[in-house]
């Protein structure tokens, strides 16, 4: 029973101790305070406000609030408040505030809003003066809440910054009009990055130049020609004929510009541009000066000197021939005469003169000089023997043919004589003399050919192999004492020769490519077989199909071809490109190209069974296997499967062509190689082998 008397005098005594404590602090608060209570904005608005609308704040103690500051620096004193009280405050923004933040002063607290005040800005045109003006002049606008403006718009989107104003007030601007402006409805905006744009009701008539006169016309390429007119100081471009344009005036004022003519202008209205990108068109065709000429001799051969005499033929930059063959212009012409090289291949008809306007001058037609024959002797002779032609302008032969398709050799040659050694190979027939214009003279009469060879009738094989036979057929095999080779290389080893058939072994040696072998008989006499391919590769035909070769096609560069599988480079050779094995390619990809979007070939076979599919492969001295490499052609992603056997076991260091038929490989109808890859794929495949010409030619 005493314990609990005790607890509650305790507490009772805590409690009138925390209330002392408490009376205390309370007093102290109002001393720091001194005895004014918290000013609290709560709220203020509407917003956004126009300029001249009232203004509400709400909160708590605002009947202490002393003046309110508006942005724009602007005091608004309690005395001026339309009201107010302990709860609000209520006042008239002024006509010049501005956007920011609005503060509250009370006693020496200052009381900052949280939000920024924002106006509604009813920014107008009225009306602008002039309402005709030239660029550069000053532009005035009226309207309201025009010290709001951020930019004042021309056509065409040609904005002048309010920085770049004279002046500016809430009731007007005035600004320098820019080069840029053309005529139309201007706006203004406040600049905002959304803003508000106000448009005049009417259009701003900008001045543009008008012509009045071109002086002289015709004129003169490179003379000075003198435009008057009006606001030609505007001008900043003339544009001639043929879209030539000039912007270097020699001088230019308002009614007048003096400009030089650029040389290649060309007939027509003058365009004058201006800083706008408005072009104001001359009424007057503007005509440029041509040349009047004369040309002599009438009668000319090739190389000689055409003499061009006249006036204004400074203008002249080109001369052409007939069949559009241009001659040069020698050094040291005037405006009076100029000369000209009758290139090698004139020829008769009319030359043309063209300015650097591109104004065509005729010089009316001309001959070009031809040989002609009056006779030529022996007319019966031997091949490798001399003949003599005579005729007139023989000094613009350039070849002498012969029947047989073969030309002699010219010994000496005079302007009415011709010394020529009849070819190997010539045949009876007329004789052809080619000028240097390509122009051809045949003989009234034929010379005759004395020879007695043998009659070819065909060859064994469809090429020349090194080191191989070749086999030759035909009658009277058996005059032939010897068989040449092109480049002189005769040949050292003979098989079967009769006078039917001759079989020759092809000097390794030899010059590869098309060629005739040439025939001596026991003699003396010399001819020459047919032309066929002499070689280890068969030649690349029209016929030819390629699929690939390494060599640029398109923007595909054979570079790109370089195998998947690594231990390959790509070659450079005399002008080829090929693909080289590095090192032995175990199982995997020897060519490969699937850049057909590229340029890379990609054809499309039809009838693919009536066709060899063939590569070329050289195999470097010493390397071994490449017989061994089992192989399959890939042919527009299908695998085709061939096996050991295609390469053989050496080509000696030289290249040769392997050959398989596309029947083997069971193609038939269509092949279509213009997608998916492309190539080869096997092995093992020995290092020192080089690949190239991945084709298909007909049977």
């Amino acid at each position: 029973m005493q314990l609990k008397e005790y607890i509650k005098t305790t507490l009772l005594s805590f409690l009138f101790a925390v209330t002392a404590l408490c009376m205390v602090l309370s007093s102290c608060e109002k001393d720091d305070n001194n005895g004014i209570d918290e000013v609290i904005l709560s709220s203020y608005g509407p917003m956004p406000i126009a300029r001249g609308a009232e203004l509400r704040f709400i909160g708590e103690n605002l009947d202490q609030v002393d003046a309110v500051i508006i942005p724009g620096d602007l005091e608004i004193t309690s005395s001026e408040f339309v009201s107010q009280s302990k709860n609000g405050i209520k006042l008239i923004v002024p006509q010049d505030a501005e956007e920011g933040y609005v503060q509250l002063l009370a006693g020496e607290n200052v009381i900052t809003t949280k939000t920024p005040i924002g106006y509604y800005e009813p920014i107008s045109i009225e009306s602008f003066s002039p309402t005709t003006i030239k660029p550069g002049a000053v532009l005035t606008l009226s309207g309201d809440y025009l010290n709001l403006v951020g930019e004042v718009i021309f056509t065409d989107r040609v904005t002048v910054d309010s920085a770049m104003f004279t002046s500016k007030s809430r009731k007007e601007i005035t600004l320098v009009v820019p080069k840029e402006a053309q005529t139309g409805k201007m706006a203004i905006s406040n600049g905002a990055e959304d803003p508000i744009i106000i448009y005049a009701e009417s259009e701003l008539e900008v001045i543009i130049p008008t012509f009045r006169g071109l002086t002289p016309n015709p004129v003169k390429p490179g003379n000075e020609l003198n435009f008057t007119g009006t606001n030609l100081d505007l001008v900043t471009s003339i544009t001639f004929g043929g879209g030539v344009q000039t912007q270097e005036f020699t001088e230019v004022n308002g009614t007048s510009i003096k400009v030089s003519v650029p040389m290649d202008a060309q007939d027509g209205k003058l365009l004058l541009g201006l800083a706008s990108g408005v072009t104001v068109t001359s009424e007057e065709v503007l005509n440029l000066v041509m040349p009047t000429l004369s040309v002599s001799p009438s009668t000319i051969k090739n190389g000689e000197i055409l003499t061009v005499s006249g006036e204004d033929l400074d203008l002249i930059n080109t001369v052409v021939f007939a069949d559009g063959v241009e001659g040069s212009i020698g050094d040291g012409s005037s405006s009076t005469q100029l000369t000209v090289v009758v290139p090698d291949a004139a020829v008769s008809g009319e030359v043309v003169f063209i300015t650097n306007s591109s104004k065509l001058v005729s010089g009316g037609n001309i001959t070009i000089v031809s040989p002609s024959f009056t006779e030529f002797a022996p007319i019966s002779t031997k091949p490798n023997t001399s003949i003599v032609i005579t005729g007139n302008n023989l000094d613009v032969v350039d070849k002498v043919l012969f029947s047989g398709d073969v030309e002699g050799v010219i010994n000496q040659q005079l302007p009415t004589e011709l010394n020529v050694t009849i070819p190997v190979g010539a045949e009876t027939g007329v004789i052809t003399l080619v000028a240097i214009n390509g122009v051809e003279v045949i003989s009234g009469t034929e010379i005759e050919i004395l020879q007695n060879l043998p009659n070819f009738d065909s060859y064994g094989e469809n090429k020349a192999t090194p080191g191989e036979i070749l086999t030759i057929r035909g009658t009277n095999l058996g005059l032939i004492k010897e068989l040449v080779f092109p480049e002189e290389i005769s040949a050292t080893e003979y098989g079967i020769k009769t006078d039917s058939q001759i079989e020759v072994y092809v000097p390794v040696d030899v010059t590869t490519g098309f060629g005739q072998i040439k025939m001596i008989t026991y003699e003396g006499e010399e001819g020459l077989l047919p032309e066929l391919f002499i070689g280890g590769t068969d030649p690349i035909t029209s016929e030819t199909i390629m699929v690939m070769d390494y060599e640029p096609h398109g923007d595909h560069n054979g570079y790109w071809d370089n195998s998947w599988s690594g231990n390959t480079s790509i070659v450079e050779e005399g002008g080829n490109t090929y693909l080289h094995v590095d090192a032995t390619i175990g199982d995997g990809w020897l060519m490969n190209c699937n850049h057909q979007s590229s340029g890379a070939p990609g054809p499309i076979i039809n009838n693919v069974e009536n066709y060899m599919i063939k590569l070329d492969i050289r195999i470097e001295e010493g390397v071994t296997g490449a017989d061994n490499a089992a192989m399959q052609f890939v042919l527009g992603d299908s695998w085709n499967w061939f096996g050991s056997g295609l390469f053989p076991s050496t080509t000696n260091g030289n290249w040769i062509t392997v050959s398989v038929d596309a029947a083997q490989l069971n193609l038939s109808g269509t092949l279509d190689l213009s997608s998916g890859t492309n190539g080869m794929y096997g092995g093992p495949i020995p290092g020192g082998i080089s690949i190239d010409n991945l084709r298909f030619d007909p049977k």
